[in-house]
């Protein structure tokens, strides 16, 4: 068996060009090292792709949204080159009886936004307790908040009835809007999350890029040398400072990190970790979601660029937004591109979920929705990681002597901890 390095001086191969290996490969690159990036799928990104359809609809692989305020984002991105385009801040929100209302700004200016609000969404109370949280974030750093869960393991919804919020306003506000951020309605997700991410909404917006989300990691694949990203290159196992790929061929590497998604870890890493520095990973738990894309005619008027909430605990529409809206390139002329989440299991064929929500989206939107196209499903059992409340912000990210992972899986659920872990481990390796 033939031992190949990417170039005279071996290279630190890097399993992985999602997020995560691609902030690592970026940071390593920066400092003069050289870097193989090594994925098994067509293209870079790993949860975070875009599919453009021969009618010209691009759809994300799952809903997601840019949080222009994560310190790891704007320390790596070029938002510029990305043509950013913003969803307003607010959402209409599905009452559990039917009707509808509209939040603007419930985060960045609650008390505009809730005070005409306060029978239908929460008390006077409720809303003064949101402005009270909003002035408290501002007294914190990210870094502060994500680091709170080990010395106070609460659960979201343990906060929330904590700080005195009523039943009310968490089923109709906090259970949709953060619930869809978790993917988790039962807000068990760490209240530390809860208060990062709430300070990211009520400090930056939430955007796409102009051409969709996997623009992002193209655009740092970009910024390495030609023949750094070897696509369609799936990794059979870590052997040492050398790693065995699916077809046979083994590369030398200086280091070796493992940046793939948290499943795929674990079957390379218990074989290769080194016990004296970390335990062997512990089987992971996914929060899934489903996201069903329809077409629709383009609105006539101006769109409001508002996400829609589901309040009901029954319904298979959790939240629907409308991307074209906000980035008119998401569908061809004329068109509009409908996107619906669906979280947890439902237990429903791809033809069944699409009947039942074509149902419920013709409740919300008129008798019109019962015949928007179906564009496709995507089913995403590992959607996100879940975050249990005391878990730390941070697992181990160095394995061995020259054994790293990275990924949001030994963090937090969020680009942002992507980015951090592959930047933290490139900092290990430059420093050893």
């Amino acid at each position: 068996m033939t031992i190949t390095a990417a170039s005279a001086q071996l290279p630190v191969i890097i399993i992985g060009a999602g997020m995560a290996g691609l902030a690592c490969a970026n940071y390593l690159h920066r400092a003069g090292r050289p870097v193989l990036l090594l994925e098994a799928a067509d293209a870079v990104g790993g949860r975070v792709r875009t599919d453009v359809t021969p009618e010209g609809f691009r759809l994300d692989r799952g809903f997601q949204v840019l949080l222009t305020r994560y310190p790891e984002v704007e320390r790596l991105l070029d938002y510029g080159a990305l043509d950013l385009k913003a969803f307003r801040s607010g959402a209409v929100i599905r009452l559990p009886d039917g009707k509808q209302t509209t939040l603007q700004n419930p985060l960045q200016q609650p008390t505009a936004a809730f005070s005409a609000l306060t029978s239908r969404i929460g008390t006077l109370p409720d809303k003064l307790r949101i402005l009270s949280l909003v002035q408290h974030m501002r007294g914190y750093n990210s870094a502060q908040l994500i680091s709170r869960n080990s010395t106070n393991a609460q659960t979201t919804l343990e906060f929330l009835r904590h700080y005195g919020w009523s039943e009310q306003i968490i089923d109709n506000f906090f259970r949709p809007f953060f619930g869809g951020v978790f993917l988790d309605r039962s807000l068990s997700t760490a209240a530390n999350f809860f208060e990062f991410v709430f300070q990211q909404f009520v400090i930056g917006e939430a955007v796409v890029p102009a051409l969709g989300m996997q623009q992002i990691p193209e655009q740092l694949a970009a910024r390495l040398p030609a023949g750094t990203v070897r696509l369609n290159s799936p990794v059979a196992a870590v052997e040492g400072l050398s790693v065995r790929l699916t077809s046979g061929e083994t590369l030398a590497a200086a280091a070796v990190v493992v940046a793939v998604d948290g499943e795929a870890a674990a079957r390379l890493l218990p074989a290769a970790t080194d016990a004296a520095l970390v335990s062997t990973p512990k089987p992971l738990a996914w929060r899934r979601t489903t996201c069903t894309y329809f077409a629709a005619p383009a609105p006539s008027g101006k769109p409001d660029k508002l996400l829609r909430l589901n309040a009901s605990p029954t319904g298979l529409a959790h939240n629907v937004a409308f991307p074209s809206d906000v980035a008119p390139a998401y569908a061809p002329a004329g068109q509009r591109l409908v996107s619906v989440s669906t979280h947890g299991e439902h237990g429903l064929s791809e033809a069944g979920l699409t009947a039942e929500l074509r149902r419920e989206l013709t409740a919300w939107f008129g008798p019109e929705a019962a015949g928007w196209p179906h564009l496709r499903t995507y089913e995403l059992p590992f959607a996100l990681p879940e975050y249990p409340a005391g878990q730390p912000a941070r697992q181990a990210l160095r394995l061995g002597a020259h054994l790293y992972r990275c990924g949001d899986y030994a963090a937090y659920p969020s680009l942002n901890a992507a980015l951090a872990s592959g930047r933290e481990v490139a900092d290990m390796i430059l420093r050893a």
